[in-house]
């Protein structure tokens, strides 16, 4: 047994390698691993929790620590550094991650489904067990809030069903100790994740792989899309009413019943749209 945990690290490890750009970042040299409660002292608090009473481990260094499998019972975690935190099959249903780091945090399984995490930022989190991506890893973002929040990651086949990503940001850049950014990723990888009925006002999901994809009824309102691949996504219903589709690849997506299209910027550059479904 031990000898297949170890085994099951490394594995994990070379998939966060590989899947989650290496590269040491000024992020990365900002982080400390003294913590402010240890895994002991978060799990005893929650079992000793009395129902309905959310505990407060918000604006805490919590960095690091290995809490998978934890059942948070909707507590509260706003602002707390979750810098490489292991939450592999948590439950973090209706938690408050809002303003919380989640950068390279692991969210093997984890269900966030109904948590706040509007203005979280997600970058390049562990998603996968192994190479093979198995969508099954993904985590569950479905009804929750992630407005305004920073995403960098690799997350096909998560779900977002009904989730709020007003003003998210999926582009693949990144701070660097001497201002501006760089570009560390082809881009936002969210092959075949399930946003059916989510707001996307205004989000910013430039270059990102979206081919699969369901956005059936996802308000799109303004959302940059520019250079994405939505070949063979699904936008039966959608409201695109001034998006951005400047160079994406339409090939074979589901238009049918699409809202605002005519007030789409960029459709003439965008390719293969005389493929899609309409």
């Amino acid at each position: 047994m031990a000898v297949r945990a170890t085994r099951t690290r490394l594995a994990m490890l070379t998939a966060a390698l590989v899947l989650g750009a290496v590269a040491v970042t000024a992020e990365d040299k900002l982080v400390s691993r003294d913590t402010d409660m240890s895994v002991r002292d978060i799990v005893t608090a929650l079992f000793k929790a009395k129902p309905g009473e959310p505990l407060d481990f918000s604006h805490r260094n919590l960095a690091y620590l290995d809490l998978a499998g934890v059942n948070f019972k909707r507590a509260n975690l706003a602002g707390s550094d979750l810098y490489g935190v292991d939450f592999t099959g948590s439950n973090l249903r209706g938690t408050n991650l809002a303003d919380t780091r989640l950068d390279r945090a692991v969210l093997i399984r984890a269900d966030l489904s109904g948590a706040n995490l509007a203005g979280a930022t997600l970058l390049r989190p562990t998603i996968y067990s192994d190479l093979s991506k198995n969508a099954s890893d993904a985590p569950s973002f479905a009804g929750a809030s992630l407005a305004g929040a920073r995403v960098m990651a690799h997350l096909s086949g998560a779900d977002f069903h009904g989730t709020d990503l007003s003003g998210a940001d999926f582009r693949p850049q990144e701070a660097r100790e001497n201002g501006g950014g760089v570009t560390s990723l082809a881009g936002s990888a969210l092959e075949g994740c399930n946003f059916e009925r989510a707001i996307l006002r205004a989000a910013n999901l430039q270059g990102a792989r979206l081919s699969f994809a369901n956005f059936a009824g996802a308000d799109l309102t303004g959302a940059d899309l520019s250079h994405t691949d939505l070949s063979r996504a699904d936008l039966t219903d959608a409201d695109l009413s001034n998006a951005n589709l400047t160079g994406a690849d339409l090939d074979g997506a589901n238009l049918l019943r699409v809202k605002g299209l005519e007030t789409v910027k960029g459709l003439a550059t965008a390719h293969n749209f005389e493929r899609t479904i309409r």
